[in-house]
């Protein structure tokens, strides 16, 4: 079942480095950081993949998924769980292609776009909630 992303959580996504956590079949993990990480709903976060071979691999073969987003000067963050699935045309994949034409460094155009249907939000600040489950 889908966890439901406040808005205090949306509003804090909002232009972050995320990192993206997968595993490859033998078990092995791999951490990528994404710049294009954002809420496409209260349900749904996505990414646009530019280079990431591992991650696109590791995700045909296995949908789960881990996104951590941080704030490093205000030491706060949220790590969102999931299942994604590999959107490589059609609008979600135009909008997000169109998207990037428009940031201030040159991108290439994405492979796919990542939507992740986040199951489970956790807190990952410092403090009383650290760790918690939140959604």
């Amino acid at each position: 079942m889908a966890s439901k992303i406040s808005k205090e959580v949306q509003e804090f996504v909002k232009g972050k480095l995320g990192w993206v956590a997968t595993v490859n079949p033998d078990g092995m993990p791999n951490v990528t950081p994404k710049g294009t990480v954002q809420v496409l709903d209260e349900h749904t976060i996505i990414f646009a993949d530019l280079f990431s071979v591992k991650t696109r691999d590791n995700l045909r073969n296995n949908p789960n998924i881990a996104v951590t987003v941080v704030d490093l000067n205000k030491f706060t963050g949220y790590q969102f769980k999931g299942k994604a699935e590999l959107i490589d045309t059609g609008p979600l994949y135009d909008k997000v292609k169109e998207d990037l034409k428009k940031a201030p460094t040159p991108l290439p155009e994405p492979r796919y776009v990542a939507k992740i249907t986040v199951e489970e939000i956790y807190d990952q600040s410092p403090g009383p909630n650290a760790g918690k489950k939140i959604g």
